[in-house]
C-alpha cells in the first residue's frame, strides 16, 4: 500500500489514547477517551476491561473520520503494566482487572519472597501481576479456578481485536512471571503463584506480528497486521528514541519513574530495582518507580482549593521563583500518597507534610509537593545507579513534562541537564505506532529519529547547598513516616 499508516493505541490507567501516524513519523490524527478507576475497598484499584475494550472503539470511530484511517496497514499497542486480566476457557473475564497501583497483595508479595528475584529482575511487590494471583488463590478461590488465562491490560484489546491470547516481553517483564534474561515464562514463579505456563499467552518480541484483525466493522481491512506491542514504559521509550544503552529519561504521569536503556538485565532487587525487558529484542532497561508522581500536584490544587494547576503553579513561581533557593523555613513533603516502590518498596508508606506554620500558603505546599517528588526521583536516580546503570542527560515525558518550574527544579534536584520534547505527551502511542511498523517491515529508521527538542534545563549552581541541606531533612522524615504504621 502507497503511504501507509499505523495505529497506536494507548491504554492508560485515567484515558486511552490512539493516533494515525505515517511512515516519516507525522501524527495524522489523535484521539482520547478518557477511563475511571474503582475503589471498592481501601488500597483497591480496579478496571471492568469491558470500558477499556467501550474506549478502544470510541477512539477508532473518532479517529474513522480521519482519510488516512482507510490507509491504516498496522496496529501496536502499550499499555499500563502490571495489571491482571483474568479469562475463563470461553475468554470471558472472570473479575474485574487488578491494577498496578493495587496494594491488597502485601502479604502474598512477602510469602514469595525474594529468593527468585535475581532471574524474574524484581522484588516481589503488591503492585506486579504474580501475587494478585497469590491473592485471589487465598480469598477468590472459584474465580482462581476458573482461570484459563492472564493477560496483561493492552493484551485484553489484542484479544478483542484478533481474538488471539498473545503477550511480549516486555509487559511480561512486569509480572514477576519471566525469566529476564532468557525472555521465556519462568516455571517456578508460576507454580509459586498455583498457576502453570499453559495460563500463560504466547510471548513474541515488540515489533513482531502477532495477529491479523478479526473485530468486525471497525471500518479497517482484515489484512491489517497488529504488532506485539509493549508496556507503556518501554513502548513510551520506543516514541522518544531511547532505544540504546545509556539513554535515559523520567516519566512524570499518575505514577513517577526513572528509566535507563541498558543492553543486558541490570535490576538490584535489593533497592527495589527494577530490570525489564525493553519493547525492541536484546535491550533491558533499568527503572526506580515512585508510586505517585503529577497526581500528587492535581492532589494539592483540590486540597487548596486552587481552580487548577497552572494557576497553583503560577503562585509558586510569584512566591518562590525557581531562580533562586527556597527559604530553609519551606515546608517538606513526603511524596508517599499510594505507598513507594524504589527504594523503600513499601506499599502502606503514606505521605505527609512537615513544617507547617500558620504563614504557610497553598504555593509553599504546591513548592513542597514538587520538591518531594524530585527527591523520591533522586532517591530512585541513586538506587538505579547502584543496579550498574548509567544515567546522564534525561528527557522528561508526562504531564509533568507540561511545567516548565518542575522541569527546572528536577534539573537542580538530579544535578543534570534535563530536557522536554515536542509531543511527548504522545510518546506512547507514537512508540507503538512504530512497532505497528516494524510488524510488516517498515520503518526501522524511526526507531533512532527521537523527537524535537523543545527545552533543556541544567543545574543552577546556586541552588545546590540548600537543596542538598532540604533533601537530608526528606531522607530524616522516613523513619517517622514508617513508624506511622508499624
Amino acid at each position: 500500500m502507497s503511504n501507509p499508516v499505523s495505529l497506536g493505541i494507548d491504554l492508560g490507567t485515567s484515558e486511552l489514547k490512539a493516533i494515525l501516524m505515517d511512515l516519516d513519523g507525522k501524527v495524522l490524527a489523535h484521539a482520547g477517551v478518557r477511563l475511571s478507576v474503582s475503589r471498592r475497598h481501601s488500597g483497591w484499584s480496579e478496571q471492568d476491561p469491558q470500558d477499556w475494550w467501550q474506549a478502544c472503539l470510541q477512539a477508532l470511530a473518532q479517529l474513522r473520520l480521519h482519510e488516512a484511517f482507510a490507509r491504516v496497514d498496522c496496529i501496536g499497542l502499550s499499555g499500563q503494566m502490571h495489571g491482571a486480566v483474568l479469562l475463563g476457557a470461553d475468554d470471558r473475564v472472570l473479575y474485574p482487572a487488578i491494577l498496578w497501583d493495587d496494594s491488597r497483595a502485601v502479604a502474598e508479595a512477602e510469602q514469595l519472597g525474594p529468593e527468585l528475584s535475581g532471574i524474574t529482575g524484581s522484588l516481589p511487590m503488591a503492585g506486579l501481576t504474580a501475587p494478585k494471583l497469590l491473592w485471589l488463590q487465598h480469598h477468590e478461590p472459584e474465580v482462581f479456578r476458573a482461570i484459563d488465562c492472564v493477560l496483561s491490560p493492552k493484551d485484553y484489546l489484542r484479544l478483542r481485536l484478533s481474538g488471539e491470547r498473545i503477550s511480549e516481553m516486555s509487559d511480561a517483564a512486569g509480572t514477576l512471571w519471566l525469566d529476564v534474561a532468557r525472555r521465556a515464562w519462568f516455571a517456578p514463579m508460576l507454580r509459586a503463584t498455583g498457576l502453570a505456563p499453559e495460563q500463560m499467552p504466547r510471548l513474541i518480541e515488540g515489533g513482531a506480528a502477532s495477529a491479523c484483525l478479526t473485530a468486525m466493522d471497525l471500518g479497517l481491512s482484515a489484512d491489517v497486521v497488529i504488532a506485539g506491542g509493549g508496556g507503556d514504559n518501554p513502548v513510551a521509550a520506543v516514541g522518544i528514541g531511547a532505544i540504546n544503552a545509556g539513554d535515559g529519561f523520567i516519566t512524570l504521569g499518575t505514577s513517577a519513574a526513572i528509566v535507563a536503556i541498558t543492553d543486558h538485565a541490570a535490576g538490584n532487587p535489593a533497592s527495589a530495582v527494577h530490570s525489564f525487558c525493553h519493547a525492541l529484542p536484546n535491550r533491558w532497561y533499568t527503572m526506580g518507580a515512585m508510586l505517585a508522581g503529577a497526581s500528587c500536584l492535581r492532589w494539592v490544587t483540590r486540597l487548596t482549593g486552587t481552580a487548577d494547576e497552572q494557576a497553583l503553579l503560577d503562585q509558586v513561581q510569584a512566591q518562590l521563583p525557581i531562580e533562586q533557593p527556597v527559604p530553609l523555613s519551606t515546608p517538606l513533603f513526603l511524596p508517599y500518597l499510594a505507598g513507594e516502590r524504589t527504594p523503600h518498596n513499601d506499599p502502606l508508606l503514606r505521605g505527609g507534610f512537615m513544617g507547617l506554620g500558620h504563614d504557610c500558603t497553598p504555593a509553599m505546599l504546591g513548592y513542597a509537593v514538587m520538591e518531594g517528588v524530585g527527591f523520591g526521583l533522586l532517591d530512585a536516580l541513586r538506587a538505579v545507579q547502584s543496579a550498574g546503570a548509567d544515567v546522564g542527560a534525561c528527557a522528561l515525558v508526562g504531564g509533568g513534562a507540561r511545567s516548565e518550574y518542575w522541569a527546572q527544579l528536577l534539573a537542580n534536584i538530579l544535578q543534570r541537564e534535563i530536557f522536554t520534547l515536542h509531543g511527548s505527551e504522545l510518546s506512547a502511542c507514537i512508540g507503538a505506532a512504530k512497532l505497528g511498523f516494524l510488524s510488516i517491515g517498515q520503518g526501522e529508521g524511526l526507531l533512532e529519529a527521537g523527537m524535537a527538542v523543545k527545552a533543556r534545563y541544567f543545574p543552577d549552581a546556586k541552588q545546590q547547598v540548600v537543596l542538598e541541606v532540604r533533601y537530608r531533612k526528606f531522607q530524616g522524615l522516613l523513619t517517622a513516616a514508617k513508624a506511622m504504621h508499624d
